[in-house]
């Protein structure tokens, strides 16, 4: 398929679904982008509990932390290893950046998966009043598609307004419950890290 083919293509897509297509268009586009970022934050895999990773990182300091607990845990065994007052006001701070970054485009994900059906369901209301119209005036076709164009409009809005929406509400789940793993596994470094010496949890690891 050629550039050409393509753009005409395009421009059918957007005749078929009438005035609702742009703003559904920019739903596909803020969506996947808030998606595709939210996925690459938290694309890296924790391979080891938390306690596991406050033992290994304290024996090996100088390896990468390759995800944002790991990030985390070196962060605040590095205060920790300073011997900071008020540790645990130290770490809340240290961690909201992190947690900041995992939620970020959350709102925006939720705001678009609500409201690409309504803008569908605008797009069927919108073509059945066409559909009624063209009835009325017992027009089959006309400039704006007449009874046919109207009925098209009414399941195609639809169908891209669920297609948008079902897809991205699937996705927005997975990344939400990995979301809150990551924040449960920052709030146990915390707790680790203010009650428990380091002699006690590294005891528990081995046990």
């Amino acid at each position: 398929m050629n550039l050409s083919e393509q753009i005409l293509l395009i421009k059918e897509l957007f005749a078929a679904g009438g005035i609702v297509m742009p703003p559904l268009v920019l739903c596909i586009l803020l969506l996947w982008y808030g998606l595709g970022y939210r996925f690459w934050v938290m694309k890296e895999p924790k391979l080891m509990g938390v306690r596991d990773m406050l033992k290994y990182y304290q024996a090996h300091g100088d390896k990468p932390a390759r995800n944002i607990v790991a990030r985390a845990v070196k962060q605040g065994l590095e205060l920790k290893r300073r011997g900071v007052k008020n540790l645990r006001r130290h770490l809340d701070a240290a961690f909201y950046d992190y947690e900041r970054e995992i939620g970020k485009f959350s709102v925006l994900v939720r705001v678009v998966i609500l409201i690409s059906p309504l803008l569908g369901l605008l797009g069927t209301v919108m073509g059945m009043i066409e559909t009624f119209d063209s009835l009325a005036t017992m027009t089959l076709f006309s400039q704006s598609g007449g009874i046919a164009g109207g009925i098209s409009q009414a399941l195609f809005t639809t169908q891209m307004g669920l297609t948008v929406a079902i897809p991205g509400l699937l996705a927005h789940s997975i990344l939400n419950r990995k979301q809150n793993q990551i924040v449960q596994d920052l709030a146990q470094v915390k707790d680790l890290l203010c009650h428990q010496t380091d002699s006690h949890y590294l005891t528990k690891s081995n046990s």
